[in-house]
């Protein structure tokens, strides 16, 4: 087949481009959550919607909810990086007010993207029984923190509360986001953070 010939058979599937992003395909399938349903769409949906077969989805995804986080191994290591690399004069509560939105900032050609997450994320319950590990994750990595800077072990109560108030205040400025999508997510996060995590003494 000559080159020209490649070009066009290439263009062909499905009238789109072939996709090579994970972020790309994860826009797709969030956008066809919302429209059909979690549960109501199918892998072949989403493959189908972004030009690619399941063979190329399932090299990028285990699963069809594994879509939602597909940065969140980017946000985990921002936020260990900004951690470890805070002064250690620096109060435990002022670290993790800054350290957190950094985490989870992303450029604005993501703001719907994001959008879309904290949606799927909030409300829907399908979505929700599936968030429990990463959540459990941003807990963990923000308790084990504050117990390192205060010589504790991680069953500290400080360390455990400010491991949680980390997670819900994560939650909260998303779910007050989608009610205020005129306001900027990282500003909304750094005031609920600084309502909730419990000030170092």
């Amino acid at each position: 087949m000559a080159p020209s010939q490649q070009r066009r058979a290439g263009a062909d599937r499905g009238g789109r481009p072939a996709l090579t992003s994970a972020h790309a395909l994860a826009e797709i399938a969030q956008n066809l959550f919302l429209e059909k349903g979690f549960e109501e769409t199918s892998v072949d949906d989403i493959a189908t919607a972004a030009g690619v077969s399941r063979r190329t989805f399932f090299r990028y995804f285990s699963t069809k909810a594994d879509v939602l986080w597909v940065e969140s191994p980017a946000e985990f290591t921002r936020f260990r990086e900004e951690l470890a690399a805070a002064p250690l004069d620096e109060p435990y509560n002022q670290v993790l007010c800054r350290a957190v939105p950094q985490a989870l900032h992303h450029p604005p050609e993501h703001r719907t993207w994001a959008l879309h997450r904290a949606e799927l994320i909030l409300n829907v319950p399908a979505v929700q029984e599936k968030a429990a590990a990463r959540h459990a994750g941003w807990r963990r990595i923000a308790t084990e923190f504050v117990a390192e800077r205060r010589g504790t072990g991680v069953d500290d109560l400080v360390a455990i509360a400010a491991g949680h108030a980390v997670l819900s205040a994560t939650l909260a400025a998303h779910e007050y986001w989608l009610a205020h999508t005129e306001q900027e997510l990282p500003d909304i996060m750094t005031r609920m953070l600084e309502l909730l995590i419990p000030r170092a003494r």
